[in-house]
């Protein structure tokens, strides 16, 4: 889908999406419990259906009322006769986080799995898991974008590196309190994104399941546990957030709301950072703890007119849905900005308005958003290819953008 904005100023109070990293967190300890779980505000994004399609393969059931999900789980235990079934298939889509947080919980329910994606999914390395399952003597192989594991998870340590991807300490500690003893997971370099396992844990906590820091690189996880039914409410996503704050730091009146300034979310640290950005001088802004904040806070970036920002290590951007730093770099320069990229970084230089034209989403969500946001401030419309590309997170989010105030056509 191609869309055309016109330069216009956006105005008024927006709520963002239900949180996809709290939801997918949240429905996979619903599945995993006896019983019928109710979970509300859920959005019907392309990620959801993805974990929820999966769920439903490894035995879970839900129907849907709107936002709310009436989810009866699976009764998962260390001895679940669903591992005498056959391996389910479990269609991820494009979703990382459905891909990783499950290969270890189908080991664990049913002795493994078959996964398949799109996109770039499959391309996206899993050699932490690999090293564990050559390790453990649990069978993986892959080929033509098909990845079949097969075996048992047994109590122990599982080492990790840290600084790869946090979605990996997430697929263990959903999957390991349901073995027969204890594990303990153990970090080999320091953990980035620290808060996406806090989240975790704290979902784990809501469904009966305990799991806790030993120290800074260390995870205590009791074997024997069982899931238990629950309510849940998932907050809104201070991720999707971001790009609200980033137009309203290029002078759209926008007031975002509905926001939990306590969340566990590791993207609320937009606020602060939003503040540095809205000052005088050189600013570098660390976003090893939340790298999905990266293309709103460029966007804000470029349009400080004669300052520089530095965005440095975000080096695992570049194993999102698109190079998310070259995709970045080139969408915005595209539209006038002055963005150089490094390894792991990017720098900005302010510019005091952005000229307009045409750019591509890289079928990448937040590229997509960000072009939208730019284009508030450029003196041309902006056209923008594979503009669909929202749906995998903010399904709503050309409809959210019109109400606020955004000229749009072919939507």
């Amino acid at each position: 889908m191609t869309v055309t904005i016109t330069p216009a100023r956006l105005a008024g109070a927006i709520t963002p999406p239900p949180s996809k990293s709290q939801a997918h967190r949240v429905l996979i300890a619903a599945a995993l419990a006896a019983g019928e779980s109710t979970l509300t505000n859920v959005a019907q994004s392309q990620d959801m259906e993805a974990t929820l399609r999966c769920l439903t393969e490894l035995g879970a059931e839900y129907r849907r009322a709107g936002r709310t999900l009436h989810l009866t789980g699976l009764d998962a235990g260390a001895m679940s006769p669903l591992r005498r079934l056959a391996l389910p298939r479990l269609d991820c889509g494009e979703s990382g986080s459905t891909l990783r947080f499950l290969i270890p919980v189908a080991l664990a329910v049913r002795g493994g799995g078959i996964f398949t994606g799109r996109g770039r999914l499959m391309e996206r390395p899993q050699k932490p898991f690999f090293d564990l399952f050559a390790e453990k003597g649990i069978f993986y192989g892959q080929k033509e974008g098909v990845l079949t594991i097969r075996g048992l998870l047994s109590p122990g340590e599982y080492r990790l590196p840290g600084d790869v991807s946090s979605q990996f300490v997430t697929g263990l500690l959903c999957a390991l309190p349901l073995l027969e003893g204890d594990s303990a997971i153990v970090l080999t370099t320091e953990l980035e994104s620290r808060n996406y396992v806090d989240m975790t844990l704290e979902a784990l906590a809501a469904f009966g399941v305990k799991a806790a820091w030993r120290d800074d690189r260390t995870l205590d996880v009791p074997g024997g546990q069982v899931y238990r039914a629950a309510e849940a409410a998932v907050e809104a996503d201070w991720s999707q957030a971001g790009f609200w704050y980033a137009a309203r730091g290029l002078g759209n009146p926008v007031e975002v709301t509905g926001m939990d300034p306590r969340s566990t979310q590791g993207d609320r640290r937009i606020v602060p950072y939003e503040e540095l950005l809205r000052g005088g001088g050189t600013v570098e802004l660390d976003v090893s703890q939340c790298p999905d904040l990266v293309p709103a806070l460029a966007v804000h970036a470029a349009l400080r007119a004669g300052e520089i920002t530095r965005i440095v290590n975000a080096g695992r951007l570049r194993i999102k849905e698109s190079d998310r730093l070259a995709a970045v770099r080139e969408e915005l320069n595209r539209l006038g900005a002055r963005v150089t990229e490094g390894p792991d970084s990017l720098t900005v230089v302010g510019v005091e308005t952005l000229s307009g034209g045409t750019a591509d989403s890289h079928n990448d969500h937040r590229i997509a958003m960000m072009a939208a946001v730019a284009a508030t401030r450029c003196a041309a419309p902006v056209t923008l290819t594979g503009a669909e590309s929202v749906r995998k997170s903010y399904p709503d989010f050309w409809e959210d953008y019109a109400r606020l105030g955004g000229k749009l056509a072919g939507v």
